[in-house]
């Protein structure tokens, strides 16, 4: 798989680096790690978005799954979390969601889940690679060994009745303005909503293949704004591709962040009791702003590194109630293994009704440092390497220094990708924006040609 395999899943460019072929091989490394661990004929269940390149990797995953001798359930087009979901309810052995998120068309991805509807252990993953990089053709089974493959009937209502059995929810009368980003979304999110009471003006709901998050979806909340003043509704809610992420905007057409969902959700939590041990996990990017809501508010803070996977991880070992990201990636471990934007959603809207007041009052409760955030792109070579260049972090412990208790930096590396992010949050946005900057181009200046060996004999 190339080093591709992280978090749980991969991702990249669909067919030319997401290939059938490593899809396919894929598929078999999985079953062949997870036989290995569990000892006996497994199911898998497949789950896919709306890109069109989907239904072909698709095709390739089955064929993988079934050559190693498994059984493929496929869900057609569901969220993320319903492939979680009913692959936990179901008992199957694993499930896997061919997606690439909040990215636009061209890329592809899997995500895969365990049996028990999180993401897959690490010895899974790590056996996957062990096993993707030694060859599979010789775990093929015979003609008569191959595994089946059903269809899987009524998946998405299935998981609908799944959120609707939860049964803390009544929006009777509410309005909302919803964009589905042409995903998975599409076939869901009404259906839902409007069984909720909702009275639901739906937008970016008609995927065509290459559609999906092109001008719309969580990166691009802005054309929503004028509809939900001209409808008067109460709330917008923003998807990503396979609607594991949930934005927000105010009845005034603001956005709210993931930060702003999670100090209302941990204040309705908190009065209603159920903000388990009082604490929110958070991560390193989270803004400034949370921590001292939090601090007013009597709320702990628990800070993860970036990631579903990490922030999981800390929620589980902790019997923490609520987490996630910045960028709408909500993690609510009661009621559901994965983060889920139609479940954010919902809470969200649950804490609206039940606060009588207005979406802008209830998320003024935080109020949000300036942040700037800029991607710089490194030569593959300068990978970790970076971090010892004393250029580079010489400069940043300087503007750290100058920022002082009222800011903070962070340059981190982003995934498999040869990206560094470069983030910087403080009160001044002119200080901010200008120490980005600086540290950006110092970045670039130093990343941008062969790195020189010094080799002495």
């Amino acid at each position: 798989m190339d080093g591709l395999l992280a978090a749980g899943g991969i991702i990249g460019t669909a067919i030319t680096e997401i290939t059938c072929e490593m899809v396919m091989q894929t598929g078999r490394a999985l079953v062949l790690a997870l036989s290995k661990k569990l000892q006996r004929k497994l199911t898998v269940f497949v789950g896919r978005d709306t890109r069109i390149s989907s239904e072909i990797l698709e095709n390739a995953l089955v064929a993988g799954i079934c050559s190693a001798g498994a059984d493929v359930a496929k869900l057609g087009v569901v969220p993320s979390a319903a492939v979680a979901y009913l692959t936990r309810q179901n008992k199957a052995d694993a499930g896997v969601m061919i997606t690439a998120s909040h990215h636009s068309y061209e890329k592809n991805g899997l995500r895969f889940f365990s049996g028990a509807g999180y993401k897959i252990p690490e010895d899974v993953e790590d056996e996957m690679e062990r096993i993707a990089a030694s060859g599979t053709e010789e775990s093929l089974v015979s003609h008569n060994k191959v595994g089946t493959v059903t269809e899987y009937k009524n998946a998405e209502w299935d998981y609908i009745r799944h959120l609707l059995k939860l049964g803390r929810y009544d929006f009777t009368g509410m309005r909302a303005v919803i964009d589905c980003a042409n995903g998975c979304a599409s076939q869901t999110a009404e259906k839902l909503f409007s069984a909720l009471g909702v009275k639901c003006f739906m937008f970016n709901n008609r995927p065509d293949g290459t559609n999906i998050n092109n001008r719309c979806g969580v990166l691009h909340t802005g054309m929503m704004a004028r509809t939900i003043r001209e409808k008067r509704a109460d709330i917008g809610l923003v998807f990503d591709g396979d609607v594991g992420k949930c934005l927000a905007l105010n009845e005034n057409g603001d956005i709210i962040d993931g930060d702003q969902i999670m100090s209302i959700l941990s204040s309705h939590y908190k009065r209603e009791g159920k903000l388990k041990k009082n604490t929110v996990v958070i991560t390193d990017m989270s803004n400034l702003g949370f921590k001292h809501f939090a601090s007013d508010n009597g709320i702990d803070v628990i800070t993860s590194k970036p990631g579903e996977k990490c922030i999981t991880e800390k929620l589980l070992d902790g019997g923490y109630s609520l987490g996630g990201e910045q960028n709408g990636k909500v993690l609510l471990p009661e009621l559901s293994t994965t983060a889920d934007g139609l479940l954010t959603g919902m809470e969200l809207l649950d804490a609206l009704k039940k606060s009588g007041r207005k979406l802008s009052e209830l998320a003024s409760v935080m109020v949000k440092y300036p942040q700037v955030m800029i991607n710089v792109n490194i030569l593959p070579q300068y990978k970790e390497l970076w971090k010892n260049n004393h250029n580079i972090t010489d400069l940043i412990e300087q503007r750290q220094y100058g920022l002082g208790d009222d800011g903070r930096i962070f340059v981190r590396e982003a995934g498999v990708d040869p990206l560094i992010r470069v983030m910087v949050e403080g009160k001044s946005f002119e200080k901010i924006n200008k120490y980005a900057i600086e540290i950006s181009e110092k970045i670039k200046e130093q990343t941008s040609r062969e790195p020189v060996l010094n080799i002495t004999k």
